[in-house]
């Protein structure tokens, strides 16, 4: 096993299941934050499950913590390896000719995204943790209410104009990560042969999951 992280294709072979499972994640929690829109008391149910739910936050959790640590340290890695071989940068390489700047450049883009994580964690997970396992608080519920506390939490976030404007710009960033990073990640995988179908599919998830997220911050922004 440790042979196979050693190598170029092995580093770039899990670099590429983990963004899988990345991609996998973010479509699962778009689809249970667009309910916040379209349905809140859905969203609420569906929240406290997830929030309560041991195997979910016992097992998928750090499996996704994991997961996200493993892709970004691996990203670093391989980001390091190819600007040695290639003579300390890609300047010399004339990579222009043939890739895009953010093709070459997909560390600046993950470390975005990684700061972008950092502040996701402190608006709502920490605040999680904390009313759950420090207060000891699993109800779910609104302090002397009767209704589940998520929905209005995450309005409430989304009320500040800077905080919607930092989550805008992440999932721009998000966005020019993903048209890359889908295609290189089944390339990694072996299936470059379906290069243009990819291409295709790629594009469209890097374009609508982004565009879908930024939606539900704006959408919340307007209607706090």
């Amino acid at each position: 096993m440790g042979g196979f992280f050693k190598s170029s294709i092995g580093r770039k072979v899990a670099m590429a299941l983990s963004a899988f499972f990345l991609m996998f994640f973010l479509l699962q929690h778009l689809a249970i934050n667009l309910l916040s829109v379209f349905n809140p008391d859905t969203f609420n149910e569906v929240s406290h499950f997830m929030g309560t739910n041991p195997v979910v936050q016992f097992a998928l959790q750090p499996v996704l913590i994991f997961a996200v640590v493993f892709h970004f340290v691996m990203g670093f890695i391989l980001d390091i390896k190819n600007r040695k071989a290639n003579g300390g940068g890609y300047v010399k390489n004339n990579g222009a000719a043939n890739s895009t700047w953010f093709s070459r450049n997909m560390i600046i883009s993950g470390i975005t995204i990684l700061a972008f994580i950092v502040l996701h964690f402190i608006d709502f997970w920490f605040p999680e943790l904390n009313v759950k396992y420090i207060q000891g608080d699993m109800s779910g519920m609104l302090p002397g209410e009767t209704e589940f506390r998520y929905h209005e939490e995450l309005v409430h976030k989304f009320a500040h104009p800077a905080r919607v404007v930092a989550y805008v710009v992440a999932f721009v960033f998000l966005g020019l990560h993903l048209a890359h990073g889908f295609t290189s990640a089944f390339q990694s995988v072996g299936a470059a042969a379906l290069r243009k179908k990819l291409n295709t599919v790629g594009n469209a998830y890097a374009i609508l999951v982004p565009l879908g997220f930024i939606v539900i911050a704006i959408y919340h922004y307007f209607n706090h």
